[in-house]
């Protein structure tokens, strides 16, 4: 779709150009490697003009998508336009507001473009390519983790309520999204007592013989075990997909009434549920913060600037209730205005994720008309987007202001004194800046089994999660228990790989900018852990990544930790000295991350039924065969006649069975 060069035509030929919205430019931080910079000299800035220039001359005056690459053919920068002859003239010209648009300008070496129909669809594409490609010059989210949902699935008999996160591959109805794990966890604890929907897994409900505790302290109606028909179970269903759909008032008003009617014919237990039911419904709305009764479902964006950052407050509002609010922190050029920081957030924030009917901004976007087009042929259903002048909606936008308003300042408080301890720790180690990466490690395990590694990252805004890792051990030559080889093989497998994914030196063209490799690397564990991790560096032919063991004190106490670093006398940091307590943070959390992880997978191989692991047998024929022996370890002792006698199983199953639990004679 590149657009063949024609010559080049003169700067004189060239329109006006035509201002486009939202076309400022604005660089998020980026997790990933970051591509040298390249400075804009004038004969740098003149080629790329150039280039652009000549793509200028056929260009369609429709509107489209446009991308700048630069000569490793890596795209650059990705941008809409309502005319795309006039919106690329402007940079033909050389119209750089600041020195980044120069820089990008500078690198061009080629130019692709995309026509569409309309403004909206370039809107929309624009978007998708910008999450698809991550080019350096454009808006990126920082958090772009998914938002929690409650689904009720739609492919089971009895359908299951749970929390989803990621892809919508499962059948079923999706509702959210709320802002944390934590209000949705709260959420469905309430519509549990409420509406008594199963939360467990089909493979548990297919194998249960008598209702579950949260059947007994009414939690499920449990149609397992039939203690509810399956008709009965999907009004219970429809009543939560109503409830969540904004239908509350209806829902408790069907409650109340069934209530008064159990209790005037005498049937005091029916009463008692229904009493229960209605508990759980206002305990779901009595745990929101704050509920306006005039916005029935809506989203909340407010954004507020200090010292040259910014922070967006969102608010989520379903079924006239808060679910929640989120902070995100874009990093943009100061001389931005902060609804042009928030034009640009509000496109990518809903490229994945559905819009309700209306969203309220606590300031005007240029393209407010566009994306309200855009969403609403997304969604199906009118979108809105106001930016309220008084009354009940004004009030929750300025209840967002306020929080966003507070949200940065805690989080420049929070930034400061993470760069004081970041200076204590390159003073007490001997760096020579203060570390901008951290990487802890640790190993857990019980003598020797299910041992694991873990990693946990810090940075300039503490820890970073998205960046943690686990390692199973997977060297079958260790000796249970050896953590000297188990630090060895994780240590190994972590930098080969970085060596192969980010070659050094690596250039970062933000300095705030998390790198790939760290600056400083803890290893919990003293002298005999500290060589071994040498070691493994040394045989990599890394030998200038600032090693450092943290041996705990004796009786493990915290405060008396001894520090190994190499080339210097171990010792000991003042009791009472902050980056003391900062490096204890740092190695508690690598234990914590450690020893969860491991947990975890303990978790998973003692629960495991070996039932499982037979191809063929699904959650029915094993159900079939817990019932008939007990045990799977009784079904591992049956003979092959028996098994062929069991219920629902085959001959040919049952030969599978057998086979999967004895040796075949050779």
């Amino acid at each position: 779709m590149s657009a063949a060069r024609p010559p080049s035509a003169s700067e004189d030929d060239l329109p006006d150009p035509i201002e486009e919205p939202g076309e400022e430019e604005i660089v998020e931080e980026l997790e990933t490697e970051a591509l040298p910079v390249i400075e804009a000299t004038p004969q740098r800035l003149a080629s790329g003009m150039a280039v652009i220039r000549a793509f200028w001359e056929t260009l369609p005056g429709s509107p489209g998508v446009y991308r700048m690459l630069n000569a490793a053919g890596e795209v650059l920068y990705v941008g809409k336009a309502r005319n795309l002859k006039a919106r690329v003239s402007s940079y033909a010209r050389g119209d750089a507001p600041n020195n980044r648009i120069a820089r990008m300008i500078a690198e061009t070496s080629a130019m692709e473009f995309i026509t569409t129909t309309t403004e909206t669809e370039a809107l929309l594409l624009e978007t998708n390519l910008i999450k698809q490609l991550k080019p350096r010059y454009n808006v990126l989210m920082r958090d772009d983790k998914s938002f929690p949902y409650i689904m009720i699935t739609g492919d089971h008999a009895a359908p299951q309520i749970r929390k989803h996160r990621g892809a919508r591959n499962r059948k079923g109805q999706y509702f959210g999204p709320f802002a944390s794990a934590q209000a949705v966890n709260r959420t469905l604890n309430a519509l549990q007592r409420a509406f008594l929907l199963r939360t467990c897994a089909d493979s548990y409900y297919e194998n249960r013989s008598r209702p579950c505790l949260l059947f007994q302290i009414k939690r499920c109606a449990a149609p397992c075990t039939g203690e509810i028909s399956l008709g009965d179970y999907g009004a219970l269903v429809g009543e939560a997909k109503a409830f969540l759909s904004g239908r509350s008032g209806t829902i408790r008003e069907k409650l109340g009434a069934e209530m008064m009617a159990a209790s005037e014919r005498l049937d005091f237990e029916a009463a008692a549920r229904y009493r229960d039911r209605l508990a759980g419904l206002s305990s779901v709305q009595a745990s929101q913060d704050i509920n306006p009764a005039g916005i029935e479902e809506a989203d909340v964006f407010a954004i507020h600037a200090e010292a040259g950052h910014f922070c967006i407050e969102v608010f989520f509002f379903r079924t006239a209730q808060n679910w929640g609010n989120r902070a995100f922190f874009p990093r943009a050029d100061r001389a931005l205005e902060p609804g042009e920081v928030l034009d640009s957030f509000l496109g990518q924030f809903y490229d994945e994720r559905p819009a309700p009917r209306l969203v309220l901004l606590s300031e005007e976007v240029e393209n407010r008309v566009l994306l309200a087009e855009a969403l609403s042929e997304r969604a199906g259903h009118k979108v809105e987007i106001l930016v309220p002048k008084r009354g009940e909606k004004r009030d929750v936008v300025q209840h967002a202001l306020t929080n966003a308003r507070e949200a940065l300042g805690r989080r420049l408080s929070e930034t400061a004194s993470q760069a004081r301890l970041l200076e204590g720790v390159a003073e007490a180690f001997g760096l020579k800046a203060p570390p901008r990466r951290i990487d802890v490690f640790d190993n857990s395990h019980i003598m020797g089994t299910n041992a694991v590694g873990g990693m946990v990252v810090a940075g300039p805004r503490g820890f970073s999660k998205t960046h943690y890792r686990t390692y199973t051990i997977q060297s079958e030559g260790l000796v249970p228990g050896d953590d000297y080889g188990m630090m060895r093989e994780v240590m190994q497998r972590r930098f080969a790989r970085l060596l192969k994914e980010t070659p050094r030196p690596e250039v970062l063209e933000d300095p705030e900018a998390l790198p790939a490799w760290p600056d400083l690397v803890l290893i919990d564990g003293g002298k005999g852990q500290l060589e071994a991790v040498r070691g493994v560096l040394a045989e990599l032919g890394i030998t200038d990544v600032p090693l450092v063991g943290v041996a705990k004190g004796p009786d493990r106490d915290a405060g008396r930790e001894t520090f190994f670093v190499p080339g210097r006398e171990p010792f000991k940091l003042p009791p009472r000295d902050p980056t003391l307590y900062f490096i204890q943070r740092l190695r508690d959390e690598a234990h914590r991350f450690a020893i969860g992880t491991h947990r975890a997978k303990r978790k998973r191989d003692i629960t495991k039924n070996p039932l499982d692991e037979i191809p063929g047998i699904g959650p029915s024929r094993k159900r079939a065969l817990l019932l008939h022996f007990g045990t799977a370890k009784a079904v591992s002792r049956a003979s092959y006649g028996d098994l062929a006698k069991v219920n629902g199983i085959n001959e040919a199953t049952a030969r599978l069975v057998y086979d999967f639990f004895h040796e075949k004679p050779t």
